[in-house]
């Protein structure tokens, strides 16, 4: 290497050394996330769209359709609902609001889909 092209590199390097340093000090690390606190809100265990697993269903049908007379086709099609829609609601009956999925599911007259 001669002297020339020696010079010519430090010279490059003094003047980008400025720009190259400045360009680390804009860089700056992402903050590292912090856990949030847990909410008031009590768990849902199943009575939300989605909160089952599907093979939590059996279970979930089996209580609500505990009191009912006709428990195969209720067993049948609160299986069927829960496989769709990911939650039962609470009790053996009523509380369809709190899964929306399992409440507004039809049949061909329009009649309640899920029991």
């Amino acid at each position: 290497m001669s002297i020339t092209s020696i010079l010519i590199s430090l010279l490059a390097f003094l003047l980008l050394f400025p720009i190259l340093n400045n360009a680390n000090l804009t860089l700056t690390e992402a903050p590292t996330p912090q856990p949030q606190p847990s909410t008031t809100n009590p768990p849902t265990n199943g009575t939300t769209e989605g909160s089952l697993r599907p093979q939590e269903c059996g279970e979930r049908c089996r209580t609500r359709c505990s009191m009912t007379a006709y428990k195969k086709p209720c067993m049948f099609f609160c299986l069927k609902c829960c496989a769709k829609c990911l939650c039962v609601p609470a009790g053996t009956y009523g509380n369809k609001q709190t899964c929306p999925c399992y409440n507004n599911w039809k049949t061909k007259r329009g009649g309640p889909k899920c029991p």
